[in-house]
Protein backbone atom coordinates (compact mmCIF):
# COMPACT_ATOMS: atom_id res chain seq x y z
CA UNK A 1 0.00 0.00 0.00
CA UNK A 2 1.49 3.33 -1.11
CA UNK A 3 0.89 5.33 2.04
CA UNK A 4 3.48 7.22 4.01
CA UNK A 5 3.50 6.06 7.64
CA UNK A 6 2.66 8.68 10.26
CA UNK A 7 2.11 8.77 14.00
CA UNK A 8 -1.29 10.33 14.60
CA UNK A 9 -1.88 8.77 17.98
CA UNK A 10 -1.91 12.23 19.58
CA UNK A 11 -3.77 14.04 16.82
CA UNK A 12 -6.88 15.98 17.78
CA UNK A 13 -8.89 13.85 15.36
CA UNK A 14 -7.24 10.65 14.27
CA UNK A 15 -10.21 9.82 12.06
CA UNK A 16 -9.92 13.13 10.18
CA UNK A 17 -6.17 12.66 9.71
CA UNK A 18 -6.62 9.16 8.29
CA UNK A 19 -9.47 10.37 6.08
CA UNK A 20 -7.36 13.16 4.55
CA UNK A 21 -4.37 10.86 4.03
CA UNK A 22 -6.44 8.20 2.30
CA UNK A 23 -8.40 10.78 0.30
CA UNK A 24 -5.19 12.36 -1.02
CA UNK A 25 -3.70 8.98 -1.90
CA UNK A 26 -6.84 7.97 -3.81
CA UNK A 27 -7.10 11.26 -5.68
CA UNK A 28 -3.47 11.32 -6.81
CA UNK A 29 -3.48 7.65 -7.79
CA UNK A 30 -1.15 6.22 -5.16
CA UNK A 31 -4.04 4.01 -4.12
CA UNK A 32 -5.36 2.49 -7.32
CA UNK A 33 -8.85 1.46 -8.34
CA UNK A 34 -9.80 -1.84 -6.70
CA UNK A 35 -7.00 -1.74 -4.13
CA UNK A 36 -8.16 -3.12 -0.78
CA UNK A 37 -8.04 -0.90 2.30
CA UNK A 38 -7.03 -3.21 5.10
CA UNK A 39 -7.90 -1.62 8.42
CA UNK A 40 -5.18 -3.38 10.40
CA UNK A 41 -2.44 -2.28 8.01
CA UNK A 42 -3.67 1.30 7.86
CA UNK A 43 -3.99 1.50 11.65
CA UNK A 44 -0.44 0.23 12.03
CA UNK A 45 0.95 2.77 9.54
CA UNK A 46 -0.71 5.61 11.43
CA UNK A 47 -0.06 4.24 14.91
CA UNK A 48 -3.72 4.31 15.81
CA UNK A 49 -6.54 1.87 16.55
CA UNK A 50 -8.93 0.46 13.97
CA UNK A 51 -11.79 2.68 15.16
CA UNK A 52 -10.65 5.95 13.48
CA UNK A 53 -9.65 3.96 10.40
CA UNK A 54 -13.13 2.44 10.21
CA UNK A 55 -14.67 5.91 10.61
CA UNK A 56 -12.41 7.35 7.88
CA UNK A 57 -13.26 4.55 5.45
CA UNK A 58 -16.97 5.05 6.15
CA UNK A 59 -16.64 8.75 5.26
CA UNK A 60 -14.73 7.90 2.09
CA UNK A 61 -17.55 5.57 1.11
CA UNK A 62 -20.04 8.41 1.57
CA UNK A 63 -17.91 10.52 -0.79
CA UNK A 64 -17.91 7.74 -3.38
CA UNK A 65 -14.15 7.16 -3.17
CA UNK A 66 -14.47 3.73 -1.52
CA UNK A 67 -16.90 0.87 -1.94
CA UNK A 68 -17.44 -2.39 -0.08
CA UNK A 69 -17.07 -5.61 -2.07
CA UNK A 70 -18.09 -9.08 -1.04
CA UNK A 71 -15.12 -11.11 0.22
CA UNK A 72 -12.76 -8.12 -0.24
CA UNK A 73 -14.18 -5.54 2.14
CA UNK A 74 -13.44 -1.87 1.46
CA UNK A 75 -11.65 -1.12 -1.81
CA UNK A 76 -10.83 2.02 -3.80
CA UNK A 77 -13.86 2.75 -5.99
CA UNK A 78 -13.59 3.07 -9.73
CA UNK A 79 -15.79 4.73 -12.33
CA UNK A 80 -17.56 3.55 -15.44
CA UNK A 81 -17.58 5.74 -18.55
CA UNK A 82 -21.22 6.63 -17.88
CA UNK A 83 -20.43 7.65 -14.29
CA UNK A 84 -17.49 9.76 -15.46
CA UNK A 85 -19.69 11.49 -18.05
CA UNK A 86 -22.34 12.23 -15.42
CA UNK A 87 -19.76 13.77 -13.08
CA UNK A 88 -18.50 16.04 -15.86
CA UNK A 89 -22.05 17.06 -16.73
CA UNK A 90 -22.61 17.90 -13.06
CA UNK A 91 -19.43 19.98 -12.97
CA UNK A 92 -20.49 21.78 -16.15
CA UNK A 93 -23.62 22.93 -14.32
CA UNK A 94 -21.95 23.94 -11.05
CA UNK A 95 -18.59 25.46 -11.91
CA UNK A 96 -19.78 28.15 -14.34
CA UNK A 97 -22.15 29.43 -11.66
CA UNK A 98 -19.40 29.35 -9.04
CA UNK A 99 -17.03 31.43 -11.13
CA UNK A 100 -19.85 33.76 -12.25
CA UNK A 101 -20.49 34.50 -8.58
CA UNK A 102 -16.77 34.74 -7.79
CA UNK A 103 -15.60 37.22 -10.44
CA UNK A 104 -17.12 40.39 -8.91
CA UNK A 105 -15.60 39.42 -5.56
CA UNK A 106 -12.06 38.74 -6.80
CA UNK A 107 -9.37 40.95 -5.27
CA UNK A 108 -6.13 41.89 -7.05
CA UNK A 109 -4.31 39.65 -4.57
CA UNK A 110 -6.50 36.66 -5.43
CA UNK A 111 -6.05 37.22 -9.15
CA UNK A 112 -2.29 37.49 -8.69
CA UNK A 113 -2.32 34.20 -6.79
CA UNK A 114 -4.42 32.55 -9.51
CA UNK A 115 -1.96 33.72 -12.17
CA UNK A 116 0.91 32.17 -10.24
CA UNK A 117 -1.00 28.88 -10.10
CA UNK A 118 -1.74 29.17 -13.82
CA UNK A 119 1.95 29.71 -14.60
CA UNK A 120 3.00 26.86 -12.32
CA UNK A 121 0.64 24.50 -14.14
CA UNK A 122 1.89 25.65 -17.55
CA UNK A 123 5.54 25.31 -16.56
CA UNK A 124 5.35 21.95 -14.80
CA UNK A 125 7.07 19.02 -16.51
CA UNK A 126 6.21 16.42 -13.87
CA UNK A 127 2.93 14.65 -14.76
CA UNK A 128 2.51 13.53 -11.15
CA UNK A 129 1.98 17.19 -10.16
CA UNK A 130 -0.43 18.20 -12.92
CA UNK A 131 -3.59 17.17 -11.08
CA UNK A 132 -2.67 19.10 -7.94
CA UNK A 133 -1.67 22.22 -9.88
CA UNK A 134 -4.88 22.09 -11.92
CA UNK A 135 -6.95 21.92 -8.73
CA UNK A 136 -4.99 24.77 -7.14
CA UNK A 137 -5.67 27.04 -10.12
CA UNK A 138 -9.41 26.40 -10.15
CA UNK A 139 -9.69 26.49 -6.35
CA UNK A 140 -7.99 29.88 -6.28
CA UNK A 141 -10.59 31.34 -8.65
CA UNK A 142 -13.55 29.64 -6.99
CA UNK A 143 -12.48 30.66 -3.49
CA UNK A 144 -14.01 34.12 -3.94
CA UNK A 145 -17.48 32.68 -4.48
CA UNK A 146 -20.06 32.87 -1.71
CA UNK A 147 -21.75 29.70 -3.05
CA UNK A 148 -20.21 27.48 -0.40
CA UNK A 149 -22.53 24.50 -1.01
CA UNK A 150 -21.82 24.64 -4.75
CA UNK A 151 -18.09 24.78 -4.06
CA UNK A 152 -18.21 21.78 -1.73
CA UNK A 153 -20.24 19.77 -4.24
CA UNK A 154 -17.81 20.67 -7.04
CA UNK A 155 -14.88 19.69 -4.83
CA UNK A 156 -16.42 16.28 -4.15
CA UNK A 157 -17.06 15.77 -7.87
CA UNK A 158 -13.43 16.61 -8.63
CA UNK A 159 -12.29 14.14 -6.00
CA UNK A 160 -14.06 11.37 -7.89
CA UNK A 161 -12.57 12.23 -11.26
CA UNK A 162 -9.15 13.74 -10.47
CA UNK A 163 -6.95 10.68 -10.95
CA UNK A 164 -8.50 10.03 -14.36
CA UNK A 165 -7.96 13.63 -15.44
CA UNK A 166 -4.25 13.43 -14.67
CA UNK A 167 -3.94 10.25 -16.71
CA UNK A 168 -5.86 11.83 -19.56
CA UNK A 169 -3.53 14.86 -19.55
CA UNK A 170 -0.57 12.51 -19.91
CA UNK A 171 -2.06 10.43 -22.73
CA UNK A 172 -3.44 13.24 -24.90
CA UNK A 173 -2.77 16.83 -25.89
CA UNK A 174 -4.82 17.81 -22.85
CA UNK A 175 -2.00 19.69 -21.16
CA UNK A 176 -1.55 22.21 -23.99
CA UNK A 177 -5.29 22.65 -24.36
CA UNK A 178 -5.78 23.10 -20.61
CA UNK A 179 -3.02 25.74 -20.53
CA UNK A 180 -4.75 27.77 -23.25
CA UNK A 181 -8.14 27.44 -21.59
CA UNK A 182 -6.78 28.36 -18.17
CA UNK A 183 -5.24 31.55 -19.57
CA UNK A 184 -8.50 32.48 -21.30
CA UNK A 185 -10.54 31.92 -18.12
CA UNK A 186 -8.06 33.89 -16.03
CA UNK A 187 -8.03 36.77 -18.53
CA UNK A 188 -11.84 36.99 -18.39
CA UNK A 189 -11.65 37.11 -14.60
CA UNK A 190 -9.00 39.83 -14.66
CA UNK A 191 -11.21 41.85 -17.01
CA UNK A 192 -14.17 41.42 -14.67
CA UNK A 193 -16.24 39.63 -17.31
CA UNK A 194 -18.19 37.11 -15.23
CA UNK A 195 -20.36 35.92 -18.13
CA UNK A 196 -17.35 35.21 -20.32
CA UNK A 197 -15.56 33.45 -17.47
CA UNK A 198 -18.61 31.25 -16.91
CA UNK A 199 -18.88 30.38 -20.61
CA UNK A 200 -15.20 29.52 -20.84
CA UNK A 201 -15.35 27.42 -17.68
CA UNK A 202 -18.26 25.40 -19.04
CA UNK A 203 -16.44 24.86 -22.33
CA UNK A 204 -13.29 23.87 -20.41
CA UNK A 205 -15.15 21.18 -18.43
CA UNK A 206 -16.92 19.89 -21.53
CA UNK A 207 -13.68 19.66 -23.50
CA UNK A 208 -12.05 17.73 -20.67
CA UNK A 209 -15.03 15.35 -20.64
CA UNK A 210 -14.73 14.69 -24.39
CA UNK A 211 -11.00 14.04 -24.16
CA UNK A 212 -11.25 11.79 -21.11
CA UNK A 213 -14.07 9.66 -22.53
CA UNK A 214 -12.09 9.20 -25.75
CA UNK A 215 -9.27 7.67 -23.69
CA UNK A 216 -11.40 6.03 -21.01
CA UNK A 217 -10.96 2.37 -22.02
CA UNK A 218 -7.19 2.83 -21.79
CA UNK A 219 -7.33 4.77 -18.53
CA UNK A 220 -9.18 1.97 -16.75
CA UNK A 221 -7.27 -0.95 -18.23
CA UNK A 222 -5.38 -2.95 -15.62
Amino acid sequence: MKLDPADISKAASASAAVFEALRSAIIDGRLEEGEPLRQEEIARRFNTSRIPVREAISRLEEYGLVKTQRFKGAVVAGLSADEAAEIFDFRALLEPEIIRDAVPRMSPELLASARLHCEAFAGCKNPMEWGVLNREFHDALYSASALTYFREAARSAMDRIDRYIRAQLVMSDGMERAEREHIAILTACEEGDATRAAELTKAHVQAAKTSLLAHFPVLTRS
